[in-house]
C-alpha cells in the first residue's frame, strides 16, 4: 500500500515538473528574421533587415548540444559539388566542417533529403554519413508525383530554423534568401518534429503514406489553435502548416489553407515576395487553371480595398508567362473605387558570377500582412500545394514594448520587404524588356523542357 501511494506520488512530481519545465520554455521562446543577401548587391549603409544567414546557421550548430534533425530538398555546400571554383563556396565548406567535427563529437545528425537529387555531383551526405550521419532519402515521386521541396533544421528539439534556402553555399552567398530563426521554443520545435517524421518515416523502399496518419503524429497546435507563448514583452501566437494535403496528419493545417487564412484576415494590406507566382498548375502540359490564391488576393483588395503588392522574382530561368498572369491583377487597380494592386519584379544582378550556375536570383517565400507574417518554403503554383512537400510559419506578435527597441516579426518582415520594394532592384513590368539579367533579355524565348524546381 505504502509503495503504492509512494509511485503516485512520484508520478505527480514528475508530471508537475514537465508542466513547469513546459511553461519556462514557453515563456523564453525568441523568433528573429533571418536572411542572405547575395554577394556584389548592395542596398547601402545601414540596409540589412535581419541576421545574415550564415550568421544564423553557425550559431545553431554552435549551440548544438544532442541532436541535429535537417530537411533540405538538395546539398551542395562545396564548390566541388557544382565544379565551381569560387571564394563565395567558402561559407557553406565551413558549414560542411562544422556538421562534420560535431558528428565526430557524439551528435546525433538525422537528415532527410529528396530524391532523385538534382545536385548530381554533391558528396555532401556522403561525407557525412560517412562520419555517422543518419540520411534518408525520400522518394516523393513515388509518393505523391512531386518533390520534397521542405526546408528546416531542428536543434535539440529546442531551436528551429525554417525558410526559403537548401543547404547550398548559394542560399549563403549567391542568392537571396529569407528565413525565421526560433530559439528556445521546445513546443514548437517537437510539433515541428512531427513533420520531419512523416518525411523520415517514409524513407524506405516501396512505402506509402498512411490513411489516416496514426495518431502520434497529430498535432493540437494549428490555425484554430495556435501555440501561445510569451517573450519579454512580445506575445506570439504561432504555428506550423504543411503540404501535400496527403502529409498532413490530423490537427495539421494545410499550407494552402494557411496562406488563404492569412490573406482574407488582413484588414490594411498584404504584401507578397515569391519567386513564382502562377494562378495555374505549373508543371501540367497543358498548364490548368488554379485560382484560390489568386481569387483570394483579387476578392481582399476589390472587396475590402486591402492594399496589395507583389514583389516576384525574374532570373535567367523565369518562364515569361507568369508576367500575363502579374499583368491581370496590377490593371484592376482603380484609385477612385480606392483599389491598390500593385507589383514590381525584383533582379538580383549577376554581374561577374557568371560562372555560378543556377544563382543570382530572389528565392524568398513570404507574405506579410499588418497582422500576420507567413514564412514558407513554396512558390505560389499548383504542384507546390497538390504535389510537393513544403512547410509555412505562421505568426502573429504583439508587443507592450513602449520603446519600440524590438519590433514584432510582421514589423520586422514588412521593413525588409518595403527596403527590397524601393530597393533599385525592383523594377515596374513595363520596364521589363531589355532588362539585364532576366529572361526578358531574350525576348521571351523559353522552353518548357527547361522548366526546373529550385
Amino acid at each position: 500500500m505504502v509503495a503504492g501511494l509512494v509511485l503516485v506520488l512520484m508520478i505527480y512530481l514528475m508530471n508537475l515538473s514537465t508542466v513547469r519545465d513546459d511553461s519556462y520554455l514557453q515563456d523564453s521562446c525568441n523568433f528573429q528574421l533571418v536572411e542572405s543577401i547575395p554577394w556584389d548587391m548592395p542596398y547601402g549603409s545601414n540596409s540589412s533587415a535581419a541576421k545574415p544567414l550564415y550568421q544564423a546557421w553557425m550559431e545553431l550548430l554552435n549551440m548544438t548540444q544532442e541532436s541535429i534533425h535537417m530537411v533540405s530538398y538538395y546539398w551542395t555546400l562545396t564548390g566541388k559539388d557544382l565544379d565551381v571554383n569560387d571564394t563565395s563556396s567558402q561559407q557553406g565548406e565551413e558549414i560542411l566542417k562544422k556538421l562534420e567535427n560535431l558528428i565526430l563529437e557524439n551528435i546525433s545528425v538525422f537528415i532527410a533529403t529528396g530524391v532523385p537529387s538534382k545536385a548530381n555531383l554533391s558528396t555532401d551526405l556522403k561525407v557525412l554519413e560517412g562520419k555517422g550521419a543518419h540520411v534518408k532519402q525520400v522518394d516523393f515521386g513515388h509518393l505523391t508525383h512531386g518533390v520534397l521541396h521542405t526546408k528546416f533544421w531542428i536543434i535539440d528539439r529546442k531551436h528551429i530554423f525554417l525558410g526559403s534556402p537548401n543547404v547550398d553555399w548559394r542560399a549563403l552567398t549567391q542568392v537571396k534568401e529569407v528565413g525565421v530563426l526560433i530559439s528556445n521554443c521546445s513546443c514548437l520545435a517537437n510539433d515541428l518534429w512531427k513533420t520531419f517524421q512523416t518525411y523520415w518515416d517514409l524513407g524506405v523502399t516501396n512505402a506509402t503514406i498512411p490513411s489516416p496518419w496514426p495518431s502520434n503524429y497529430s498535432t493540437s497546435i494549428n490555425r484554430h489553435t495556435p501555440l501561445e507563448v510569451q517573450f519579454k514583452e512580445t506575445t506570439t501566437k504561432a504555428y506550423f502548416s504543411a503540404s501535400p494535403l496527403s502529409f498532413c496528419p490530423e490537427g495539421r493545417t494545410f499550407d494552402l489553407e494557411a496562406i488563404l487564412d492569412v490573406i482574407n484576415d488582413a484588414e490594411q494590406f498584404v504584401y507578397v515576395s515569391m519567386m513564382e507566382y502562377f494562378p495555374t498548375s505549373h508543371f501540367r502540359h497543358p498548364p490548368r487553371y488554379w485560382p484560390p490564391i489568386d481569387n483570394a488576393l483579387r476578392s481582399v483588395a476589390i472587396s475590402r480595398n486591402v492594399h496589395l503588392r507583389l514583389l516576384i522574382s525574374c532570373w535567367i530561368h523565369t518562364d515569361p508567362s507568369m508576367f500575363h498572369y502579374l499583368k491581370s491583377l496590377s490593371v484592376l487597380t482603380n484609385p477612385r473605387a480606392n483599389i491598390t494592386i500593385e507589383v514590381k519584379i525584383f533582379i538580383v544582378p549577376v554581374g561577374n558570377h557568371t560562372n555560378i550556375p543556377f544563382a543570382r536570383l530572389n528565392h524568398g517565400k513570404y507574405t506579410v500582412t499588418e497582422k500576420t507574417a507567413y514564412i514558407g518554403t513554396s512558390n505560389w503554383a499548383e504542384e507546390y500545394f497538390s504535389r510537393t512537400a513544403g512547410v509555412g510559419l505562421v505568426a502573429q506578435q504583439s508587443s507592450t514594448d513602449s520603446t519600440k527597441r524590438n519590433p514584432t516579426i510582421q514589423q520586422q518582415l514588412r521593413s525588409l520587404f518595403e527596403r527590397d520594394w524601393n530597393s533599385k532592384y525592383s523594377i515596374n513590368m513595363e520596364d521589363l524588356p531589355g532588362q539585364r539579367d532576366c529572361v526578358w533579355k531574350d525576348g521571351f524565348r523559353y522552353s518548357r523542357e527547361h522548366q526546373i524546381i529550385v
